[in-house]
């Protein structure tokens, strides 16, 4: 069971990462830090499902690793 918490703890948190380089591609080095002198707008389309299928996968991420942790006991 432990096993199967693992490889949902490492594919998570892969996609995780390309899901949060795809959504920063626009942004220029400034925006990174900061310095970013954007409007706000919504988020629409591809970008509003990449955006949450982020927080699920975090989430996904968190309780893989609590869940894991758990089964050794």
């Amino acid at each position: 069971m432990r096993n199967l918490f693992n490889a949902i703890t490492i594919i998570s948190g892969v996609l995780m990462i390309l899901f949060i380089l795809i959504q920063s591609r626009g942004q220029s080095l400034g925006a990174a830090f900061g310095g970013d002198t954007s409007y706000y707008r919504s988020r629409r389309g591809a970008e509003a499902v990449i955006f949450n299928a982020t927080i699920v996968l975090a989430v996904m991420f968190v309780l893989s690793i609590i869940l894991s942790i758990l089964s050794t006991k």
